[in-house]
């Protein structure tokens, strides 16, 4: 049984750490037949480094969903892995990428989507609730026995990324805080983006009777960190990762909004994102933790924070100020 997958925005955190762990891990490339990235910017270092591990690099140029359709048709895809793009963009572009799909004849779907999606609102949280309408997009097809997209479909709402948390790390390693706009008694439990990427990897290189592994096919997959943690216990984690002491500060929205634009460098769509979880978290919508397709699909464990904090030291460890 063949297996061409095809995933999406290659030249993002997410759709390269997925895309690198099936080209790399033998346990994942075995039941692989071909590999397609698509990105936005095919000279990107991520998409360039995914062509010399032998994945074949497909521009995607948004707005020409025909010609999309004829390179999934001409690289044989018959499973995609769908991330939406860090893009101003990204509803419109994921929309278009469904339909190609449809069209190509995809029979198997994954989609990373957010975890908190289903508690946010259009008024308050727009970004985060566009991903209910993309999941819906992909698993309508379900019902519909004349279109393959579906036919075998998965939804990872993948948690906080716990990756969101270094763009402080200037703040962290020269002040020796960690300002985040949460509150100071509403949790969250964020989720290392390698293991997001881990879970995307088995579904993608899973095999069953009709399309992917039939422990995973059918399966709205909710994957969080194992810790739920308020600012003071995740500055708690960074302290005894670093071994020195970094201070929580609670901090607003503006403040946030205005550390992200001018030390992220991210999309403006991606800053609007990581306010609008914030929110979330402000309103109490995120105090649940939730592993269990993470042991079932891996039969591991997911990355504490303080592992995570340690894996990540010499970004965060604090400076030594010079006396003068």
């Amino acid at each position: 049984m063949s297996r061409n997958v095809c995933v999406t925005a290659v030249d993002g955190q997410t759709g390269f750490l997925i895309a690198e762990l099936l080209l790399r891990e033998g346990k994942f490339y075995k039941n692989i037949s071909s590999f397609t990235g698509l990105t936005l910017n095919p000279q990107s270092p991520k998409a360039t480094e995914l062509e010399t591990l032998g994945a074949k690099i497909v521009e995607h140029i948004p707005g020409r969903e025909r010609e999309m359709v004829r390179a999934l048709n001409q690289v044989g895809c018959d499973t995609i892995c769908l991330v939406p793009p860090a893009h101003e963009d990204k509803f419109d572009i994921t929309i278009e990428l469904v339909n190609a799909a449809k069209k190509a004849g995809v029979q198997n779907v994954l989609m990373i989507s957010s975890a908190g999606t289903d508690y946010a609102t259009k008024e308050k949280q727009p970004r985060l609730r566009e991903f209910i309408e993309l999941e819906a997009l992909v698993l309508s097809s379900k019902g519909d026995s004349s279109v393959p997209l579906g036919h075998s479909p998965v939804v990872i709402r993948a948690g906080f990324y716990a990756e969101n948390l270094l763009l402080y790390s200037e703040l962290v390693s020269s002040e020796q805080i960690l300002p985040l706009p949460i509150g100071k008694d509403h949790k969250f439990a964020p989720v290392a983006l390698g293991d997001v990427a881990h879970v995307a990897a088995h579904v993608l290189a899973g095999k069953g009777k009709q399309g992917f592994d039939d422990r995973h096919r059918g399966q709205m997959m909710v994957v969080t960190g194992p810790m739920l943690a308020a600012g003071e216990e995740l500055a708690e984690a960074a302290s005894k990762a670093l071994g020195q002491t970094i201070e929580f500060e609670n901090i607003t929205q503006a403040e946030a909004k205005k550390i992200l634009r001018f030390q992220s460098g991210l999309d403006k769509s991606e800053i609007e994102y990581i306010l609008e979880y914030y929110s979330l978290v402000r309103e109490g919508k995120t105090n649940y933790i939730a592993t269990t397709a993470f042991h079932d699909v891996t039969g591991t464990h997911p990355t504490e924070p303080d592992d995570f904090f340690r894996m990540y030291a010499m970004d965060l460890r604090p400076k030594k100020k010079v006396k003068h």
